[in-house]
């Protein structure tokens, strides 16, 4: 039979309400008293009932995360940080995968809202405008992690994407490189867009032509990089280096260069994008730019939890510097 929180109190010899203070750490109690519901708890295995707590309209310390595919190495990465430190502050955290689905995402939304998390981080290019406003009018603590939607009052932890990309960008072009291609997710993402304005301006101050067709917008998954690069690899603008928007696109570049038996970086120079544990594995090791994933997984949960405690009432956008990390994917262009 499931203790209850009347076992608790009939075996520590205090009232429910005692306890009650102990659970949700409310109140004044003493040291001594704190220390002996707490025993007794542990020896008699004692689960706070988190659905109770909601039903009384209750902090139930659990916090939604919303990513849009948790196969990609970034998003399992910002989703292990996430956990870690909400569990380092008493925080648990339910995870749902969109597949970058709007239909999957709203659903998720509304999922988690029913099950009384006390916040929710998200991760995914949602446009459901109508569902966000009505959780922010009735002060739902909301915060977007590598995302960002300008128009909305929300928290939000971010890379510099723009300066990210101009480094990549201005790398490969330090190196000679002329036919620089770039591969994109979708625009929908403020990330890609931010990187796309950055390939833009770098080719424009080093007086290269903008091209269209070296412009390739695909997911963001192993097996659509490889494809996208095939087809850009066998064209008749075949370019000599490639800015992959994420390292699983850059991996997608590398198993597409295999193929043709394009050496990397002999024939083809690739810099990637989040420096994921992709980015070490590959061979050679993939130059990319780096995003602080430990500090932004940690500086969202601590904004959410803030706001979720009533600490804080001020939105924050909090926009942290990427650094481009070179190794040996890259190397300068022969002359032809």
């Amino acid at each position: 039979m499931k203790v209850t929180i009347y076992d608790v109190a009939k075996a520590a010899g205090v009232s429910i309400s005692t306890v009650s203070r102990v659970v949700n750490n409310t109140g004044r109690i003493s040291e001594k008293t704190r220390k002996k519901v707490l025993k007794v708890m542990e020896a008699l295995h004692y689960q706070p009932s988190m659905v109770a707590s909601a039903l009384t309209g209750k902090c139930t310390r659990t916090i939604g995360l919303i990513i849009p595919d948790v196969a990609n190495p970034f998003f399992a990465e910002i989703a292990r940080k996430v956990e870690d430190r909400g569990r380092e502050l008493g925080f648990n955290v339910l995870m749902c995968n969109t597949d970058n689905n709007p239909k999957t995402e709203e659903m998720y939304l509304s999922l988690l809202k029913q099950k009384s998390v006390d916040g929710i981080i998200i991760g995914t290019t949602t446009k459901n405008y109508t569902v966000l406003n009505n959780l922010l009018q009735a002060q739902f603590p909301i915060a977007f992690i590598a995302q960002d939607i300008p128009e909305l009052a929300i928290d939000v932890v971010k890379v510099d994407d723009f300066l990210g990309g101009y480094q990549a960008v201005s790398h490969l072009v330090s190196l000679g490189h002329k036919k620089i291609a770039i591969m994109l997710g979708n625009l929908n993402r403020t990330s890609d867009k931010d990187r796309l304005h950055a390939y833009r301006q770098v080719l424009r101050e080093s007086g290269l032509e903008y091209d269209e067709k070296l412009v390739v917008y695909t997911d963001y998954s192993m097996e659509a990089g490889r494809r996208a690069a095939l087809e850009l690899l066998t064209s008749s603008q075949k370019p000599t280096a490639i800015f992959a928007c994420f390292d699983s696109l850059a991996v997608g570049v590398y198993q597409a260069a295999k193929e043709l038996g394009i050496s990397i970086p002999g024939d083809l120079s690739v810099v990637g994008f989040d420096n994921t544990i992709l980015a070490t594995i590959v061979d050679p090791p993939l130059t990319t730019v780096a995003q602080p994933i430990d500090e932004m997984g940690r500086q969202v949960v601590d904004l959410i939890v803030k706001a979720i405690e009533g600490e804080k009432h001020i939105k924050q956008r909090i926009v942290l510097p990427p650094e481009l990390m070179i190794r040996r994917s890259t190397k300068r262009l022969q002359s032809r």
